[in-house]
């Protein structure tokens, strides 16, 4: 043990002269008022680097020997400045390094050593940069001498693992060392070179720089062995795995739980380039880890949320990587047990799989298939869940139980409809309550009523839990759907309106009539359950949350716009006739007169009613007989005809027209995700042990015969056209036929030209030369 950590403290060399140190006592100076009332500013922050002044930190109280004491005993008087070349200050060691000039180190080793001074002290470092991070910071073709020659320097003054390990202590930068430089400047050579002098693998560099935040910041994990892996560097990946000095854990994680492979799904962005990289250093590291220790899993470990690296891909939305953890198979005996796809049997284009469906099924809390179908934050997820075999899996779960409950819900809902229906048109007139009439009708009437208040009640507690449970947002609407919102808003509509019954309100029937409509709406939810509906459904809601929404927020601003300048121009005329007080007709003769009030465009909800009618061409102008300032009228009734008749309806076709063209494209997907949001809440309503019978899959031992590997399988067949050549080899079921040699005595065919059958066959076989060789689904295309 070093006296230093011994005691808890370390004893330094100082040479400075007086006027130095006063300097910089100076420069620690706190700011005055400011200071004494808390409101001193943070210290500016300095760069990682800079080729020019450099911003240096100033010396931190440290414990320092002071080597011109006896001058000052003896009354000597101290130089001001010291101009001797041989003196090596921070600023003289970082310029030097800078430069990549070793002829400016000359004499360092012996200054150092006259001086008892080390390279790792306080005084050579600035926000612990120290001058050997500096030299890596400024490789030239990879190379820097002065780097070589400090350690060199550094190892015979003793302070090597202090030196190679020195750490950045400014908030931005915190925690990197010059092992985390050499890796980030893709220098192998340095990096041997700094772990063989002690560098520590396990250095963390956790300063906001290196934190997912918001603005510029490079997030790799923190460990050295990460940032290796998230730069594509598999030959320093290796060494740093398997080397005789220190060799990094893979499990080990950073200060959010993250391993090397959390932090290579983080540096995931799905472009082709990214993904290609990203997967092969993704599988270098699982072999090396299998390698190394065979008995680690390192997939299954979880980071601070609980994600393991499959599932925080899903979470983040990371397609590229997803597909290909689910997907993976490794064709190894000895690293075959990392594989989440295992080929079962092929036969021509027919490739038979089995998918891992461990962390993947509903059946697991916390599952792939949850984080995707109800992961709001994830925007493409309706186009992940396309993947095999999650695609696959939700079609098995539609047909072995959530159809046959879709149609039992169906069913049910439109019995309430009628109820509701035939309970609201037989209302009573008078004031409510209403007393029980004690015939069947009464009861039947009753009955209606309470049928529809316990469903009512019903969708207002599924509505509370679902809302909280999904947290649904409004820019994922559009997405996953918002018919539970809808559902929520009826059952809240008819509690309001039975309050208002019960409290003998009469205005408890413009609820009720609110709550019907409504409800006839949200019977199109079940429109998910067929393919051309359920797209039809998806249009709709997508019009009314986009493209109406908009028409209608811009619409509305000329329309009380217009209607306001209207009823603030006309002026009405003076009354020119009196009401006669007896009226009469040509048939009846005479008959009480009427006071007949005809409304004028003095009055503003008037004058918005006409002026929506003429957006919808229905408007008549007879109305400005009689008023003054008619030219005036005219001119703005022009301008809100041209600006909404013709203007922002032909904007707003023209836009549904784009937004039918796009979401054709995405249509499938997002009805699939509705269907599937809709399959999970259904079992998730189903007891456990319901639950566990229907679980799709089966179990399955793919191990070998000496060591079992059981496993929870979802078996997926596919056609795959492109590879029908290239597995040739694996197939090993005997197809029944085999094909006879061609004998001397074999009638010879001739060729009597091309008939139609030839024709309609080549031109089939033409087209599915053209088509894409993708592994597609044997449910959906004919084989």
């Amino acid at each position: 043990m070093k006296k230093s950590e011994m005691f808890g403290f370390s004893l330094e060399a100082d040479d400075r002269t007086e006027e130095e140190k006063s300097q910089n006592k100076a420069a620690q100076k706190p700011g005055g008022l400011a200071s004494a009332l808390g409101l001193s500013m943070e210290a500016p922050k300095a760069p990682m680097d800079t080729d020019y002044q450099e911003e240096m930190e100033a010396s931190k109280p440290q414990i320092r020997f002071n080597l011109n004491f006896d001058k000052g005993i003896r009354g000597e008087e101290q130089p001001k400045n010291k101009g001797d070349s041989q003196t090596f200050t921070i600023d003289k060691l970082f310029e030097a390094v800078a430069s990549r000039d070793v002829n400016k180190l000359d004499g360092l080793h012996q200054y150092l050593h006259q001086n008892m001074k080390k390279l790792s002290d306080s005084l050579y470092r600035s926000y612990g940069k120290t001058a050997l991070m500096k030299a890596l910071l400024h490789l030239r073709d990879g190379k820097n001498e002065t780097a070589e020659l400090l350690i060199q320097i550094s190892e015979k003054m003793g302070d090597i693992k202090e030196f190679v390990n020195a750490a950045y202590t400014s908030n931005y930068y915190k925690g990197q060392t010059a092992l985390h430089i050499a890796i980030e400047r893709r220098s192998l050579a340095y990096v041997k070179l700094l772990i063989s002098k002690g560098a520590d693998v396990h250095a963390k560099a956790c300063g906001g720089f290196f934190q997912p935040q918001d603005g510029p910041n490079f997030y790799f994990g923190e460990l050295p062995l990460s940032l290796a892996a998230c730069t594509n560097q598999p030959d320093v990946v290796d060494f740093l795995m398997d080397n005789e000095y220190q060799r990094a854990n893979a499990k080990l994680a950073d200060s959010h739980g993250n391993t090397v492979l959390h932090a290579l799904v983080v540096v995931a962005d799905n472009t082709p380039e990214n993904t290609d990289f990203i997967t092969r250093i993704y599988d270098h590291i699982l072999r090396k880890v299998a390698q190394l220790n065979p008995k680690t899993n390192l997939e299954d470990t979880e980071n601070r949320n609980g994600l393991t690296p499959l599932k925080m891909a899903a979470k983040t939305g990371k397609s590229g990587i997803f597909s290909h953890i689910l997907q993976r198979e490794f064709q190894e005996s000895d690293i075959k047990h990392l594989s989440r796809k295992f080929t079962e049997w092929i036969y021509g284009p027919i490739h038979c799989s089995l998918f891992d469906l461990a962390s993947v099924d509903s059946c697991e809390d916390n599952s792939v298939l949850e984080i995707l179908v109800y992961g709001n934050d994830v925007l493409n997820r309706h186009q992940m869940l396309q993947t095999e075999p999650l695609n696959r899996l939700l079609e098995e779960k539609w047909k072995r139980f959530a159809s046959q409950m879709f149609c039992f819900n169906f069913v049910v809902y439109f019995l309430y409809l009628i109820v509701f229906t035939v309970v609201a048109y037989n209302k009573k007139d008078g004031k409510p309550p209403f007393e029980l009439e004690y015939n069947t009708m009464g009861y039947l009437y009753v009955s209606g009523q309470l049928l529809t208040l316990l469903a009512n009640l019903f969708f207002f507690i599924i509505g509370i839990t679902e809302m909280r449970r999904k947290r649904p947002k409004l820019q994922t609407l559009l997405i996953d759907g918002y018919y539970e919102i809808l559902f929520f808003g009826q059952a809240i509509l008819f509690l309001v309106s039975a309050g208002l019954y019960m409290c003998g309100q009469e205005e408890y029937l413009g609820f009720l009539v609110l709550s019907l409509a409504l409800s006839w709406v949200n019977l199109l939810y079940y429109s998910r359950g067929d393919r051309h509906m359920g797209i039809y459904s998806i249009m709709i809601q997508k019009m009314i949350l986009g493209d109406i929404l908009r028409f209608l927020f811009v619409y509305v601003v000329f329309l009380f716009g217009f209607s306001a300048a209207v009823v603030s121009l006309l002026i009405e005329p003076p009354v020119r006739n009196h009401t006669v007080p007896v009226g009469r007709t040509r048939l009846y003769g005479s008959a009480p007169a009427e006071d007949c009030v005809k409304p004028t465009f003095r009055n503003i909800s008037y004058t918005t009613l006409q002026l929506f009618k003429f957006t919808i061409g229905m408007g008549d102008v007879e109305f400005t007989e009689g008023y003054q300032y008619k030219e005036v009228f005219y001119v703005l009734l022009i301008g809100y005809i041209i600006l909404t008749y013709i203007l922002l309806l032909n904007m707003l076709i023209a836009l549904m027209n784009r937004t039918v063209e796009t979401i054709t494209m995405e249509s499938s997907s997002i009805w699939k995700l509705q269907r599937a949001i809709t399959i999970l809440d259904m079992e998730k309503r189903l007891p456990l042990c319901l639950r566990r019978k229907l679980r799709c899959g089966v179990e399955k031992n793919l191990g070998s015969a000496s060591g079992g590997d059981q496993r929870y399988c979802f078996r997926v067949e596919e056609v795959n056209w492109n590879k029908w050549n290239i597995n040739q080899s694996k197939i090993n079921e005997d197809p029944g036929r085999i094909p006879l040699p061609v004998s001397d005595n074999t009638p010879i065919r001739t060729n009597r030209g091309r008939s139609w059958r030839g024709l309609v066959t080549d031109s089939s076989r033409q087209r599915r030369t053209h088509e894409s060789t993708e592994m597609i689904s044997l449910s959906t295309t004919p084989v």
